[in-house]
């Protein structure tokens, strides 16, 4: 039967927000006193899970929420500089036509959300949960589902970090791990998702299978 609910991580899976990020990076670092970087190492963090980037950058963890805000506003500044990646929004399209119901689960803000991917494609999004939260994306995976009226084995997780593998296996849902984000395709397949994609259009063969 397929999967009847496919819940979108947002930055990295649907939008492609890697130059605008790179081009933030060090001026959030510097504002927030934590360590600039070479384009060089900002690559090489691909590789690493959030604990180690964190870490390795000095990031005072009480800062994080004050980052995450900052990030947010940065973004409702420039959503028009932070395309879509190409076939996204005709991917969102199948799957609403065959009956799926979508939703987005995003630490940025649904306001942010709503505006990059434009007004056709967000009324395609029936549940969206964003913003910041201090129980994280586990927190926000279980109210979907509710709200959606889905078990965890009729869902399936579409997303490009090693959180969103982490917080959707916690709650018994399947996880599709996008090379075409932010962390490295050894780094996803090393947490052991339900599938690895490569491309967009292999996202519909996933929920059908």
């Amino acid at each position: 039967m397929g999967y009847r609910l496919v819940i979108f991580d947002f930055d990295g899976t649907l939008a492609d927000s890697a130059d605008w990020t790179r081009g933030v990076f060090n001026d959030v670092a510097r504002r927030y006193g934590f360590r600039s970087v070479s384009p060089e190492e900002l690559e090489a963090l691909r590789g690493k899970d959030n604990r180690a980037i964190i870490a390795q950058l000095g990031v005072p963890l009480w800062k994080m929420p004050f980052i995450a805000a900052h990030m947010r506003k940065l973004v409702t500044r420039d959503a028009h500089r932070i395309p879509l990646f190409p076939g996204a929004e005709a991917l969102l399209e199948q799957l609403h036509a065959r009956g799926i119901t979508l939703a987005v689960v995003s630490s940025n803000s649904e306001q942010n959300v709503r505006r990059v991917l434009g007004p056709v494609a967000s009324a395609r999004i029936r549940h969206y949960a964003c913003g910041a939260g201090i129980f994280g994306k586990r927190a926000k995976f279980r109210k979907v589902l509710k709200a959606a009226g889905v078990r965890p084995a009729e869902a399936l997780s579409v997303g490009d970090e090693v959180r969103d593998i982490e917080a959707a296996a916690a709650e018994g849902i399947a996880t599709a791990a996008v090379t075409w984000g932010y962390a490295t395709e050894a780094l996803l397949r090393s947490h052991a998702p339900t599938v690895v994609l490569t491309r967009l259009d292999e996202l519909l063969q996933a929920v059908a299978a």
